[in-house]
């Protein structure tokens, strides 16, 4: 089981510190994909004319604007990072960089357009208008009064997914890749999930002593989470060969079985998370599909399953 962390305290608007160079406020978007609303971070001193870094202003909402430029108020904000574009994390990059004087938006690039039938059902449909100032690839370091960060490219949830380490406190912003409150949504075609999974070792092996997701509380058992984390995604992955070895062949088909205990609501994306599964097992030659990996097709075993 998934030791999961879902109580904090906080309220909507207010800022927290939350660690000697951590403040959160989060904004008022809570929903299924969201848990309570999108946590931005305030990197830096909490002191007159300190410089700090901004990460994940959150979704296009004046109150939460309004908080942001509070909380910073008196201080220099030297740049502003956004974990991936999804519309929870990136619209408000821009009107907040421009209104403390133009901060530099650091961020992956953004991928190209696609569409799938669930987008409707997401929360986490593409931010269009989304182009950073400086492209980030990895590995980058960030510095600023009293503080470096570190990008680390994390793809998998997202393509174009980059956390950032807090190297004086060995802390990672994890965006949405890795989530106290819930499993992460990996939905084709721009989610992957053999990337995911290769993302979730390289911050495993990273050995953090606290996560920060943009979603939710803190992660503070970092290992332990983790292997479960990762557990469940291999667990999911032997349910869903044994739905395929017991005669279902469609994800329509699995979805009903796999999760019967979640909310009907995260069905659509949880059919996308079956089917970034199934993906994998395919390149893996474990399954096969006719005629295509869409969410209609037919799937089956293969002899080297």
């Amino acid at each position: 089981m998934i030791p999961y962390v879902r109580q904090f305290d906080f309220a909507y608007g207010r800022r927290d510190q939350v660690s000697p160079l951590i403040q959160r406020v989060v904004a008022d978007n809570p929903g299924p994909f969201t848990f309570t609303g999108t946590g931005t971070y305030i990197v830096g001193r909490d002191r007159p004319g300190a410089g700090v870094a901004v990460i994940d202003p959150g979704p296009l909402d004046d109150a939460h604007m309004d908080a942001l430029l509070r909380a910073v108020a008196g201080r220099d904000v030297s740049h502003v990072l956004v974990t991936h574009t999804h519309r929870d994390h990136a619209p408000l990059a821009r009107p907040f960089a421009e209104a403390v004087g133009g901060a530099p938006i650091l961020a992956m690039q953004p991928p190209t357009r696609t569409t799938h039938a669930s987008d409707s059902a997401l929360d986490e449909d593409e931010d269009e208008d989304f182009h950073p100032d400086v492209i980030l690839t990895g590995a980058e370091r960030i510095e600023g009064d009293g503080w470096t960060l570190e990008a680390m490219a994390t793809p998998g949830h997202a393509s174009n997914h980059m956390a950032f380490i807090l190297r004086e406190e060995n802390a990672l912003f994890s965006g949405d890749h890795i989530m106290g409150w819930s499993t992460t949504v990996v939905a084709p075609p721009d989610g992957d999930m053999a990337a995911y999974m290769q993302s979730l070792d390289d911050v495993l092996s990273r050995g953090f002593s606290t996560i920060w997701p943009t979603h939710g509380p803190a992660i503070t058992q970092v290992a332990p989470f983790l292997k479960a984390y990762r557990a469940h995604r291999l667990e999911r992955e032997a349910q869903i060969m044994a739905r395929l070895a017991s005669g279902d062949r469609t994800i329509a088909q699995m979805v009903p079985a796999l999760y019967a205990a979640v909310d009907a609501r995260l069905w659509p994306a949880a059919s996308l998370s079956v089917l970034a599964h199934l993906i994998k097992l395919q390149k893996e030659g474990r399954v096969q599909v006719e005629p295509r990996a869409e969410l209609g097709a037919i799937w089956g075993l293969t002899g080297a399953a």
